[in-house]
């Protein structure tokens, strides 16, 4: 119940000790100040022994502990972050060591392109020709830059072997330009050259070139030869036909075809606010609207679709179509004239639709076949947009629909870019590396903005996703095809005169080579969403060469079918030009064991993409109105089918010379069909019909005349779909005997020979830049002639 409280201690009120004293006794009675606690070491971080036992460690090394008990005292964790205030001085110090490296990194590579400047300049001095001389006859010998390794088209070194490409003519005039080992033409020069030393008998530069639309002109407002003073041209003065002004209707008409066919694949327009801006140029006036380049350039373009399509459904007689001043190449370049009058207004300070109107322009001129207006032109639009900023992330403050728009504007721009160069075989005129904006969107809320009404195709597909996976196609193809013409000054020492054709063991790593670089192409094709693939017949796999039929939607609408075929043919075009490099013309290569393996597994699969992709257009020509009078799909089917042509004149004896066969008959059917449309398909489906024959006598000579002629597929009139196209007999068609000894060609005199090169000179432009890079060329001329 109590508590009992001690009394004080005996030894006195100090508390001390009995015997101890201090110099300051506290008085009894006075409380004693209360003792300092003794401050507790700290310890930074216990060692592992003691952490394990979970017992109180020191800062000495070896630890107390450690030292009684005689073991090994160690610490693997000391100098893990465990305070809040320890992780920042660790962030500060990462990141200042950091921004170190990335300014070492910067310095290095500002150090690298001076000195490649520096020796680039200094040996493109020693190689070119006074000025004088060398503007007027560019060096044939002199090493072409070659592409960059990023893509960008950076400078080349002189010192190096680049492969070299060829000077041709491709116009009405006899000035040559330069094009790239990626080129038709340069493969067209190679199978020229291959056809030279087979048949033993000399072929102009004229043979190979068909007719078309630049042939006639020097540029789309010059008049024709001849034709300035007839009833109803332009005098010299205005060399533009002033009847091709549209009515009201009539420019309706044709604007309408735009949002059906280019619209969906072209996305550089609202089709909203340009119907406003339409609108707005008729108030006032009911009968003449206000000057506008942009309508101009779509009225263009759209005469020029319309009329190709318009002659195509006509069931004419195939190859009808001649190339003429009414062809529909040439249609609306009254349009396209005055609207490059107005553009010029703008140069100073151009416009977002500035920009659209000069990316038209460059398709107008792709399908006119006036090739180097089209690439200088392009080149100015580049300028153009970079003027703009649109290489450059849009500003925050923009509204969500006109940053959408300025992103596919410019992303059209550069696949439009990337697919010429490519084709020409050029150095690239827009660098990845200086780009930073990103890619479109292509969700619901983005094709809610984008100013067109069209289904969405899926739950994540919309119509503009088609734009998208386009793009990255086209930047996959471009980061192969850098790499590998890259690659090329790699496998040749300085001074080495090889070419990559003289060099088995170096073809055979180049091969290997572009084998791996090529995955990166068919890894697109495997995240290509199903509602933009074309369904197959017996579970057969799109984006592949299996050559399974097509099961074309039937209630699909028009656009979403174009969509679906542009995207797998532009594929299997890539790939066909990608791997084109490694057919060999050379007669050691005439059979397929001659053939290190890894080039001989290129050669097939080049010629297997156009195989499958000729099998797709004979289908879809033959039986459906998609692709009908479409610009794009005819020079990809030109390209192929000359690949094709070159294959069997290279291996006509290996286990694919049949199948190859069977497709370059289907590729005259398709060309055929495109005859119809524009004069220079059916110049082409001519010239691909008679080197056929010709390959007929390049077996006969190797000895296999019997075997060739029995498994070459027969040319019947009347054959469905599957089979060849119905087509003149070879006597009517060329003027000679049917057979493969008709090949023969015959010496030519001086005078035939003049003849010839005044009619045939110049190249025909099979570009289509909009289309893909694979156009463009020295073609063939048709037999006809030379057999009268």
């Amino acid at each position: 119940m109590f508590t009992t409280f001690p009394g004080p201690s005996p030894t006195g009120s100090s508390g001390m000790a009995s015997g101890e004293s201090t110099a300051g006794s506290v008085p009894p009675g006075v409380p004693l100040p209360p003792r300092p606690r003794q401050k507790r070491s700290q310890v930074t971080r216990a060692c592992d022994w003691c952490r394990v036992h979970r017992i109180k460690c020191d800062n000495n090394h070896p630890c107390l502990n450690c030292q009684n008990r005689g073991g090994q005292c160690s610490n693997d964790r000391a100098s893990e972050v465990r305070t809040l205030p320890h992780a920042f001085r660790e962030i500060e110090r990462l990141r200042q060591r950091n921004q170190e490296l990335e300014k070492e990194l910067r310095d290095e590579r500002d150090r690298a392109k001076n000195q490649a400047a520096v020796e680039a300049v200094v040996q493109n001095s020693q190689l070119l020709t006074p000025p004088s001389v060398a503007f007027l006859s560019p060096p044939a010998s002199a090493p072409p830059l070659g592409p960059a390794a990023d893509g960008g088209g950076g400078v080349g070194v002189a010192s190096k072997k680049y492969w070299e490409g060829i000077y041709t003519s491709t116009a009405r005039s006899p000035a040559k330009t330069w094009y790239g080992p990626a080129s038709l033409l340069y493969f067209l020069s190679r199978l020229n050259t291959f056809l030279t030393s087979t048949l033993h008998q000399h072929l102009p530069e004229g043979y190979m070139q068909p007719s078309s639309a630049s042939r006639l002109l020097d540029g789309p407002n010059a008049p024709e030869d001849g034709l300035a003073g007839e009833p109803n041209r332009a005098q010299p003065g205005d060399p533009i036909m002033a009847k091709e002004c549209l009515t009201p209707t009539q420019e309706e008409y044709f604007l309408e075809f735009y949002w059906q066919s280019y619209h969906t694949s072209l996305l550089i327009l609202s089709e909203d606010e340009f119907k406003q801006h339409y609108k707005s140029l008729w108030v006032g006036d009911k009968e003449n609207r206000k000057p506008s380049p942009l309508v101009d350039i779509l009225l263009a373009l759209c005469m020029q679709y319309g009329m190709a399509r318009g002659r195509g459904n006509s069931h004419q007689a195939p190859w009808n179509a001649d190339v003429d001043a009414n062809d529909a190449t040439l249609a609306g370049r009254w349009h396209y004239c005055r609207c490059q009058t107005l553009l010029a207004s703008e140069l100073e300070s151009p416009t977002l639709s500035t920009v659209q109107c000069s990316i038209l322009s460059v398709i107008w001129l792709c399908c006119a076949s006036f090739q180097n207006m089209a690439d200088s032109t392009l080149a100015l639009t580049a300028r153009t947009a970079q003027m703009l900023g649109l290489h450059l992330p849009p500003p925050e403050d923009m509204p969500r629909q006109e940053k959408e728009m300025r992103m596919r504007l410019w992303w059209s721009l550069f696949v439009l870019e990337t697919k010429t160069s490519m084709k020409l075989g050029r150095p690239f005129l827009l660098q990845r590396s200086q780009v930073t904006c990103g890619l479109p969107g292509d969700g619901h809320e983005a094709a809610t903005l984008s100013g067109s009404n069209f289904a969405p195709l899926g739950d994540s597909t919309t119509w503009l996703s088609w734009n998208l996976h386009n793009t990255k196609l086209v930047l996959a193809a471009r980061t192969v095809y850098a790499t590998f013409y890259d690659k090329y000054p790699d496998l040749f020492g300085d001074g080495d005169s090889q070419t990559i054709y003289e060099a088995p063991l170096a073809m055979e790593a180049y091969a290997d080579f572009l084998t791996t670089q090529m995955k990166t192409v068919e890894n697109w094709a495997k995240d290509v969403p199903e509602s933009l693939k074309t369904r197959r017949k017996d579970h057969g796999v799109p984006f592949s060469t299996d050559l399974s039929a097509l099961d074309i939607e039937q209630f699909a609408p028009f656009w979403v079918q174009r969509q679906r075929l542009l995207l797998e043919l532009l594929y299997h075009n890539l790939c066909t030009n990608l791997y084109r490099p490694f057919i060999c013309f050379r007669p050691e290569a005439s059979s397929p064991e001659s053939l290190p393996s890894a080039a001989e597994s290129c050669a097939y699969k080049c010629v297997s993409h156009a195989t499958a992709f000729t099998r797709i257009m004979r289908q879809v020509m033959s039986t459906t109105d998609i692709l009908a009078g479409w610009h794009e799909a005819f020079q990809w089917q030109w390209n192929c089918a000359m690949t094709l042509v070159g294959f069997v004149l290279a291996y006509p004896r290996c286990d694919l010379a049949p199948a190859v066969r069977d497709a370059i008959n289907a590729s005259i059917e398709v060309l055929g069909i495109f005859g119809n449309s524009f004069g220079i398909a059916a110049s082409a489906a001519s010239l691909v019909r008679g080197l056929n024959v010709t390959a007929d006598h390049v077996v006969s000579q190797a000895g296999d005349r019997t075997q060739l002629v029995d498994e070459a597929p027969k040319v019947e009139a009347g054959n469905d779909s599957s089979s060849s196209m119905a087509v003149m007999t070879e006597g009517d068609q060329t003027g000679m005997p049917a057979g493969p000894g008709s090949a023969m060609l015959p010496e030519f005199d001086e005078e035939t020979i003049a003849a010839m090169q005044g009619i045939l000179e110049g190249s025909m432009d099979m570009t289509f830049a909009v289309d893909g890079y694979s156009s463009a060329n020295i073609l063939w001329p048709s037999l006809d002639m030379l057999g009268k």
